[in-house]
């Protein structure tokens, strides 16, 4: 046993001189961010530019109700959430994130070209209603599955883009050469998302326009085009950036694990899982190049650490769901903007699938404020520096998307009873005499909701996973929100088959003054009150944070802090 720990000491110690010796990369640095940066705004200013409208297109194009079309909206995005957790999967695992992005790229682009199809060939859809009989032809299987495949192909893009842009973006760089500033992570996932969010308003706002006043041929071309120049853009710094690969597997000691690992001995959190990695066998368990007979059978210290991980943070990871299910809200609020006056002049009216804009002004204002005004304020204040910790602002995301539905429910009720007062209640696309502007609050509650709790989520992921989880760890929030569309519709159905019942009109119906939103919506906040108590329950039991940890650390032992979290992320 002693010779084992001994050859094991210096294995190590040959691998840590060995990574002290290479020379220094060539590659990645600032140099790559334009055209990183460039990639990832294209791909969701395509996309993103396509979901406002997209109901009004299933409704008016393709003759769905409001609850079959939203229920498809979530399925597509369930999908779309889904598909990077996939995504991580396989660039970590096998393709590397270079080649996962590219083939995402392209996969993004054949599906918004299949959509545009959809608008530009006459019998890919449904021929439009006759108003004088008041018949509406449903579309045929062969025209559902053509816009289903369109759906389905970008929701498989976007699992490559998303999976690995933001990983792919800190690999380059490398801030692993700077352990000694602790906000360097806090900034440059906040500061990512504000500056996806300056996409998102062009997309809310110029795309949106395009489509309401040019139609869907236009409208979904110049989405396909912005995705065209994406690929482009990354594909032309392949040169420049540093692409990473999976290393081989070693035997050390009584343990199995990766060459290059940090990881000598399993740590002693969840103990029962360490018998993984034990090796009982060198001759029947190893191989004679070192990897495992039976991976099965035989896993890495690696492995495990990181399934140990994936374990701890489920019950946060969960809470967050509740929160997406209320920020994946999209189609009834630009049911109710429709039937609002949108007029900021007497020449100029917004489009109602742009008042999401304000859901994305509120968030880049958020990270704004905070990073520039509240964080050095408070460290004035207190003399020493001072930041929320990352669950402290999951929380907050959790309560500000509460506050969100109530106050949906608040202005929708408003709303309902002054149509039913100007005799409109048998008329779903009479336009209100009351200003679109009321609907501001609830989208600017929803970005102050998602800059809290997604930017949170998605920083304490990356802080508390090994690095060798990168990519997973930017797309946990996406798997999140993906569950979170999936039970959305299920809230949606069973909303819409348990109201509905007796001849009733349901809550969700295709006549919004007839329907019920405002219960909808304070049915949300119900479950969302709930859900809180759920995270506060879940964050006493997770325990401290490695950004917690070494922020102790760091006010008692100046740098200890600071090594500590070198040794957890690795």
């Amino acid at each position: 046993m002693e010779k084992q720990m001994e050859e094991t000491i210096s294995d190590q110690r040959e691998i840590m001189s060995h990574q002290e010796a290479a020379p220094k990369k060539q590659k990645g640095g600032l140099i790559t961010m334009p055209f990183i940066i460039a990639n990832e705004a294209f791909e969701k200013l395509a996309s993103y530019g396509l979901a406002p409208n997209m109901i009004l297109y299933l409704m008016r194009d393709y003759h769905f109700g409001v609850a079959k079309g939203t229920n498809i909206l979530f399925f597509w995005n369930a999908a779309t959430n889904f598909t990077p957790i996939v995504g991580a999967f396989l660039s970590d695992s096998y393709l590397g994130r270079f080649l996962t992005i590219g083939l995402g790229s392209i996969c993004s682009l054949l599906g918004m070209i299949l959509l545009w199809l959809t608008a530009v060939i006459p019998g890919a859809k449904p021929p439009p209603c006759n108003q004088l009989a008041k018949s509406c032809k449903s579309p045929t299987t062969a025209q559902v599955t053509f816009l289903m495949s369109s759906f389905a192909i970008m929701s498989i893009g976007a699992g490559g883009v998303r999976a690995c842009c933001l990983a792919f973006g800190a690999d380059q760089l490398d801030r692993r050469d700077n352990p000694k500033n602790q906000r360097v992570l806090e900034r440059f996932f906040g500061w990512y998302y504000a500056s996806a969010a300056l996409s998102l308003v062009i997309a809310f706002t110029g795309i949106v326009y395009i489509q309401d006043h040019l139609g869907w041929k236009v409208g979904f071309a110049v989405p396909a085009i912005f995705m065209f120049f994406s690929a482009l853009s990354f594909f032309f710094a392949s040169s420049l950036t540093e692409n990473f690969r999976c290393r081989h597997k070693l035997l050390v000691g009584s343990y199995h694990h990766g060459k290059g690992s940090l990881f000598v001995v399993p740590t002693d959190k969840l103990r029962f899982l360490n018998k993984a990695c034990i090796i009982r066998s060198p001759e029947q368990d190893i191989a004679p190049d070192g990897s495992a007979l039976n991976p099965w059978s035989l896993c890495t210290i690696q492995q495990v650490e990181e399934l140990k991980a994936l374990i701890k943070v489920i019950p946060l990871w969960s809470s967050g769901m509740i929160m997406s299910i209320n920020i994946s809200q999209n189609s009834f609020p630009i049911l109710q903007a429709s039937s609002m006056n949108r007029h900021i002049s007497s020449s100029f009216q917004i489009p109602a699938g742009s008042f999401g804009t304000f859901t994305v002004i509120s968030l880049v204002v958020w990270v704004a404020m905070y990073d520039r005004v509240f964080i050095p304020l408070a460290s004035k204040i207190k003399g020493k520096p001072t930041r929320l910790g990352v669950k402290l602002r999951m929380g907050l995301g959790i309560f500000f998307s509460c506050m969100a539905m109530v106050v949906s429910g608040i202005v929708e009720n408003v709303r309902r009873r002054k149509a039913i007062r100007d005799g409109h209640l048998n008329n779903p696309h009479a336009v209100l005499d009351i200003s679109a502007m009321w609907l501001v609050p609830q989208h600017c509650l929803i970005g102050f909701a998602e800059a809290c709790n997604a930017i949170g989520q998605t920083e304490f992921y990356y802080s508390e996973f090994p690095k060798s989880m990168s990519s997973i760890a930017s797309s946990l929030f996406g798997l999140g929100m993906a569950v979170a569309n999936l039970l959305a519709s299920v809230i949606i159905s069973a909303v819409d088959h348990n109201t509905s019942k007796g001849g009733k009109e349901s809550w969700v119906s295709s006549n919004i003054n007839k329907g019920r939103f405002d219960n909808y919506y304070w049915l949300l906040a119900i479950i969302s009150v709930v859900n809180l108590l759920y995270f506060l329950v879940c964050s006493w039991a997770y325990g401290p944070c490695v950004d917690h940890i070494t922020s102790v650390k760091n006010e008692g032992n100046g740098l200890e802090g600071e090594e500590e979290l070198s040794n957890l992320r690795t």
